[in-house]
């Protein structure tokens, strides 16, 4: 097993792990279950020539990818604090966010737009790959550090804004785009749901949440995680579980575990009815999801409709797939 840390200063090969926050700092770490990472970052788009090593100020990083030292250095120094309102965790582990990376698909002539940059330690390993990355970051306190982390970075751009509120029109233009984004727990259900509704640009996601979320997203129907964000996400997408991401390697640790969800776009199944009315009788049948769909969907469905449909008005909203959904709305008709 090869584990391998290497801290060096300016002109002193011996500095000491406290002396970061002043000095230029070349770190990489390695762990058996990730190949071998060169010391110097591939395709050669990362970092300008080094070879001339002068020793930035203290807020400025000359790293690969950002470590927990240098992470919480850059905090303190800044004076800040994750924000437990904007549910941040950072990333602080140069070997996940490589992973992430790898797992996003993210590779040369690729564009990739980040929701959540942080500090830029994903943003880092993103542009390792060779892709084109948009790093879109909603905290005002965090963007000076970001922009400065990611100063030297060739193909990569920083984007102040909400996700949830952003033009993404108007950001990404015409194209594929691939997404990737550490997302809270509040924003990780209604901005998938936006992209796959309104951002057709998007083609693939690569999204890392709480594990209960990533089970909503890649349910079944008549399994317990099963419900509207399923469905939805079913009529868009094929989606899978492609890894798991450990607490302890977030700053500060969460509560609970991660997981990586693979969300890739298709053709929706039937392209007759509206997804929009389609989606609206979805939640109404899963508001009261333990009645029978007789009750759940009352004065919106009548036997006649269920019957037409071949829809037992006995069953409940997570006994029925994208299939018998789509055969009800359209029975139902125009339900916007």
């Amino acid at each position: 097993m090869l584990d391998r840390t290497r801290a060096t200063r300016c002109g002193d090969h011996g500095a000491q792990p406290q002396q970061r926050s002043q000095d230029c700092v070349h770190q990489h770490q390695h762990r058996s279950d990730l190949v071998d990472v060169p010391d110097r970052p591939p395709h050669g788009r990362v970092r300008k020539d080094r070879r001339d090593c002068r020793c930035p100020a203290p807020s400025r990083v000359d790293l690969v990818t950002l470590s927990r030292p240098v992470a919480k250095d850059l905090l303190d120094g800044a004076g800040l604090r994750a924000k437990r309102a904007l549910g941040q965790n950072f990333v602080v582990d140069p070997n996940t966010v490589r992973r992430i990376a790898r797992l996003s698909g993210a590779a040369p002539g690729t564009r990739v737009v980040e929701v959540g940059a942080g500090l830029g330690s994903l943003t880092l390993a993103l542009a390792e790959t060779g892709a084109r990355v948009v790093a879109v970051e909603v905290d005002g306190d965090l963007v000076p550090l970001l922009r400065t982390n990611v100063a030297d970075i060739v193909g990569v751009s920083v984007v102040h804004d909400d996700a949830m509120t952003l033009d993404w029109g108007a950001l990404l233009g015409e194209g594929e785009w691939s997404l990737v984004a550490n997302l809270p727990y509040n924003v990780a259900t209604p901005l998938v749901a936006d992209i796959l509704d309104s951002v057709p640009q998007v083609t693939r996601m690569l999204v890392m949440v709480q594990s209960e979320v990533a089970e909503r997203f890649v349910a079944r129907p008549s399994t317990a995680a099963y419900g509207a964000v399923s469905v939805k996400t079913a009529f868009w997408a094929d989606a899978r579980i492609v890894g798991h991401v450990p607490a302890s390697v977030f700053l500060p640790r969460p509560n609970v575990e991660s997981s990586l969800v693979e969300i890739v776009r298709h053709p929706p199944p039937d392209t007759s009815i509206d997804p929009q009315s389609l989606f609206a009788l979805v939640r109404q049948g899963f508001a009261k999801r333990r009645k029978m769909l007789r009750g759940a969907l009352a004065g919106r469905v009548d036997e006649t409709q269920f019957a037409a449909a071949g829809i037992a008005p006995t069953a409940r909203a997570e006994e029925l797939g994208v299939a018998e959904w789509i055969r009800l709305a359209r029975v139902v008709g125009d339900l916007r």
